[in-house]
């Protein structure tokens, strides 16, 4: 009996399965956050505006844009395990590259690590995200990945703590050049290399793949640019990823002004910790709300009460301002995997391409803070989180959309797994 599109036929090593993945999930969230603490830092090494400063991000998740379309066809030659292994080592490549940019003090190269570290970074989510939400039924899958986005987050809280210590550190007696990040990324690096060298050995379950399908199935099943409800997920992805990484970018300079909170960029690089930890936590308690509420309707909710945040941030000042922009990444934590989740509901075979889009739509995270960045160059830092405000606005509306729209593709015949 064969099973069906997207699912695992050896279902007694999910949990094996669902384990490793997470881990590559804690990864790439760790490292993703670093660049709230790199942001700052490069800033002042390099004397750069705001604008300038959010290249880093630009760069970053650039790379999402560009490279997930070859991710997706590295996937559907090497399978999913060489792919996760080129992935790995490709972001210790891109960790290592910060070594010579920070000897030669030159902002380009920096800027050039990142691209090469976020590129390792998409190939390892255009496969694990498909891959976590096959693990079990459709009907739960936005809970699977809640709850492995419950792990990123943990990533994302650990790694600005780790930056604060070591770059910040260094930052405060070496202020004039970037060598304090030498030390930090080369250490990603080689923890990284590790990971890469145990999944060589690791035997996951199978997964179906596009690659399995023929040509016919896969043109009866008709063109992702024909699903609406696909394409109104990618926008709100793009707008969800660049709300979240322009606020995150922010935090420590906000924080630092005076009317704010007055801290030292130490210390506020902490408190971006409780930014992200509040979002590790919305994810837990998402992944078991989802269960019993319509995810359409909490996504929904969670996009008014950013709202709602991000207007109280603007018009106060003090602990205020500061509490109600960190309490935004609790409401952050569901977006991204139900966002995923409900865009790509009833894709059947297509569901690898849709994945691929979505990946893509990511470059959110590189356009708005460039926006957001130029608000604050020609207003303030406070002003600008009208920025991410308007994103949510739209998140509200597709999630009202979701929660009427029913897919157009159904899977009509099962299709049989392949090994990774």
């Amino acid at each position: 009996m064969t099973t069906p599109s997207h699912s695992i036929r050896s279902q007694g090593n999910n949990t094996f399965a669902f384990t490793a993945m997470t881990s590559l999930s804690f990864i790439w969230g760790f490292i993703t956050a670093l660049n709230d603490i790199l942001i700052p830092h490069l800033k002042a090494a390099f004397d750069l505006n705001y604008t300038q400063a959010m290249l880093v991000q630009f760069c970053f998740f650039g790379a999402y844009f560009i490279v997930s379309p070859v991710a997706g066809k590295l996937i559907g030659k090497v399978g999913y395990l060489k792919g996760i292994i080129v992935g790995l080592l490709t972001i210790a490549t891109g960790c290592s590259l910060f070594y010579p940019a920070a000897e030669v003090g030159v902002y380009w190269v920096f800027l050039l690590g990142l691209f090469v570290l976020a590129s390792g970074i998409t190939v390892l989510q255009v496969s694990a995200n498909p891959y976590v939400a096959s693990l079990g039924a459709e009907r739960t899958a936005a809970s699977r990945l809640n709850l492995a986005q419950a792990i990123n987050s943990l990533g994302h809280t650990l790694g600005p703590l780790f930056g604060a210590a070591l770059i910040f550190g260094a930052l405060q007696t070496d202020a004039i050049n970037a060598k304090s990040v030498q030390l930090p990324y080369l250490l990603i690096a080689g923890t990284v290399i590790l990971v890469a060298i145990s999944f060589k050995f690791l035997h996951l379950p199978t997964i179906a793949s596009i690659s399995t399908i023929d040509e016919e199935h896969e043109r009866a099943s008709g063109s992702i640019w024909q699903q609406p409800g696909l394409l109104l997920g990618a926008l709100a992805i793009f707008l969800y990823v660049g709300a979240e990484v322009s606020i995150g970018s922010f935090l420590v300079n906000y924080f630092a002004e005076s009317h704010i909170a007055g801290l030292n960029e130490s210390q506020a690089g902490k408190m971006v910790a409780y930014y992200w930890g509040a979002a590790m936590i919305g994810r837990f308690v998402g992944a078991y709300l989802m269960r019993i509420v319509k995810p359409s309707y909490v996504l929904a909710c969670n996009g008014v009460i950013a709202m709602l945040l991000l207007a109280t941030t603007m018009s106060s000042t003090g602990s205020v301002a500061m509490w109600s922009v960190i309490a935004v990444g609790f409401f952050n934590s569901i977006m991204f995997p139900t966002i995923f989740t409900l865009a790509i509901r009833g894709l059947g075979p297509l569901t690898s391409k849709g994945s691929g889009l979505l990946c893509q739509a990511i470059v959110g995270g590189a356009i708005l803070p460039l926006v957001q960045g130029y608000m604050a160059d020609v207003t303030s830092v406070q002003t600008s989180f009208i920025v991410p405000a308007c994103a949510y606005l739209y998140i509200l509306g597709y999630a009202l959309y979701s929660a009427k729209w029913r897919p157009a593709i159904m899977q009509k015949e099962p299709v049989k797994g392949v090994e990774i």
